[in-house]
């Protein structure tokens, strides 16, 4: 349904298969993702379910949530000078890398705080890897993996593909454009903050706070002060 909403079409078995796939991997991120955090806090503040969630989603924004769409943005760019320039896909991604590093930028996509190797980027891969021959695709993914190639060499940046990147790779071989990808990241988180939310409702605590009552920081700021009344008057 999504397909054809967005696309005005029915999509193949091979790209149906890969859309569901991107969708399902996306659902969740565990409570202490930031948008599922606030929407439980939320939820515990009194109101609506559909107000807990839109505060969830509401901090999906290009720090936390934007990786998709911006590792599309590479993907796409990259895979355009590729078939523009006529280089070799390797010599392009070593100029790109070379100007992320020049500039101190981060490659979105790639690397996990948790994980040495999501366990996400494998069955996606492999899935586009076996999917994508039906509908002539392929040149997102050939980019993909050089990047990760590439990034592996140095010992000091192993950083393989995430979540983000596998499922960038995925809408990038599917035809659709950057900012999509997060409108269809969010609808797929919406399902995980929507379950969040509904779950902190049902244990009935009241205002959650960002951080356990027992570690709620002690006061170090100045000692107590007499403060003259002309100080008060002004």
């Amino acid at each position: 349904m999504a397909w054809l909403l967005l696309r005005g079409d029915l999509p193949t078995r091979a790209q149906s298969r890969l859309l569901q796939m991107a969708l399902v991997a996306a659902v969740d991120h565990g409570p202490q993702a930031p948008s599922i955090a606030a929407a439980r806090m939320a939820a515990s503040c009194g109101v609506g379910l559909n107000n807990a969630v839109a505060t969830g989603v509401n901090l999906l924004g290009d720090v936390h949530g934007g990786a998709g769409q911006q590792c599309l943005e590479w993907l796409v760019d990259l895979a355009d000078r590729v078939d523009a320039d006529g280089l070799p896909c390797a010599d392009v991604v070593a100029d790109r890398l070379g100007e992320a590093r020049a500039r101190g930028e981060r490659v979105p996509g790639f690397g996990h705080r948790f994980h040495p190797r999501d366990p996400r980027r494998d069955p996606l891969v492999a899935a586009v890897r076996d999917h994508v021959a039906e509908f002539g695709g392929g040149r997102f993914l050939r980019v993909a993996l050089e990047i990760e190639r590439q990034l592996a060499s140095d010992p000091s940046r192993q950083v393989p593909m995430n979540i983000d990147g596998a499922t960038a790779v995925i809408y990038a071989e599917l035809g659709f454009a950057p900012e999509l990808a997060r409108g269809l990241f969010l609808l797929s988180r919406s399902v995980g903050i929507l379950v969040h939310s509904w779950e902190e409702r049902q244990q009935g605590s009241r205002i959650k706070g960002p951080m356990p009552p027992p570690l709620l920081p002690a006061y170090e700021g100045p000692a107590p002060r007499s403060v003259e009344r002309s100080a008060l008057d002004g």
